[in-house]
C-alpha cells in the first residue's frame, strides 16, 4: 500500500475511537482492535474503505502474536502504532483480588511488549515508525483505588523512554500522551458524579474532549514531529504541570 498503516489498539469507542477518525482524515490506512465482534463491527463502520477492524484478547498471548503476525504478513508493514486499549478495575489494594490486578497489567502493560517485539522487525528494516503510547494523569499523580490502573500507565512511561533510547537511531520515534479529565463513555458517569470537585482541581475549569488526545496523536504521527522522542506530553486543562528542568 502507498498509504501509511496505522494499528490502533481500542478503537471502537472513546479516545481510540477519535484518534482512528482523526487518522484517516490524514489519509492513513487504519486497522482497529477491539475486544468485541459489536466493536470491530463499529470500527469498520466508521473506517468504510480507509480501514479496516480486527478482534484481539489482549489476555491471550498466543493470541496477541498470531494476530499480528498476520497482520504483518498482509500489510508488510505497521508504519504507525498507537497503543491505547486499556480497561480499568478499580478497588482498594486491600479488597483487590489477584485477577483484578493481573487482568489491567496484562491489557494496559504486559500486551504492548508482544504487540511491539513483532511490528518493530518491519519499522527497523524501512527505517521509519511511531509508535505512540497513551498513559494517564494518574501514572503521575495517583488515585485511591487505582493502584492496578496507575501501576500499568506508570509502566508504559518507563517502557517508552527505554525503547526510544533503543530505536532513536533507527528512524523510529516513541512518544506518551498522557490525558487527564476526558469525557468518554467509561469515564461519564464519574466525571457527573463527582464535577464540581474534579472541576475545582482543573485551572481550566472544563473536561477534555476525545479530540483533544487525537490532534495530540495526529502531530506524533505526522513528519513534523520527526525529532520529537522519549517524550510524555500531559493534555490535561493544566491539572499536571511537569517541573522538571
Amino acid at each position: 500500500m502507498k498509504k501509511k498503516i496505522a494499528l490502533v489498539t481500542g478503537a471502537n469507542r472513546g479516545i481510540g475511537e477519535k484518534i482512528s477518525i482523526e487518522l484517516i482524515s490524514l489519509n492513513i490506512f487504519v486497522i482497529g482492535t477491539s475486544t468485541t465482534k459489536k466493536g470491530v463491527e463499529i470500527i469498520k463502520k466508521n473506517l468504510q474503505n480507509n480501514g479496516t477492524g480486527i478482534l484481539i484478547n489482549f489476555l491471550k498471548i498466543s493470541t496477541i502474536k498470531k494476530k499480528i503476525k498476520k497482520l504483518i504478513n498482509e500489510f508488510k508493514k505497521i508504519d504507525i502504532f498507537i497503543h491505547n486499549s486499556g480497561i480499568i478495575n478499580d478497588k482498594l489494594l486491600i479488597t483487590m483480588k489477584n485477577s483484578e490486578w493481573n487482568n489491567v497489567i496484562n491489557i494496559n502493560l504486559s500486551s504492548i511488549f508482544y504487540i511491539t517485539k513483532i511490528i518493530l522487525i518491519p519499522m527497523i528494516k524501512q527505517k521509519y515508525g511511531r509508535i505512540i503510547i497513551i498513559s494517564s494523569l494518574v501514572s503521575h499523580m495517583g488515585q485511591v483505588g487505582q493502584t492496578n490502573y496507575a501501576a500499568s500507565k506508570a509502566g508504559l512511561i518507563g517502557f517508552s523512554k527505554s525503547l526510544a533510547l533503543e530505536v532513536a537511531s533507527k528512524g523510529i520515534t516513541v512518544n506518551l500522551v498522557s490525558p487527564g479529565y476526558i469525557i468518554t463513555d467509561m469515564t461519564k458517569k464519574i466525571l457527573s458524579f463527582n464535577k464540581k470537585k474534579i472541576l475545582k482541581k482543573i485551572p481550566m475549569g472544563i473536561f477534555g474532549k476525545t479530540k483533544d488526545i487525537a490532534y495530540v496523536v495526529s502531530f506524533l504521527s505526522s513528519e513534523k514531529s520527526s525529532y520529537i522522542t522519549g517524550q510524555n506530553i500531559h493534555v490535561n486543562g493544566g491539572m499536571y504541570i511537569d517541573l522538571a528542568t
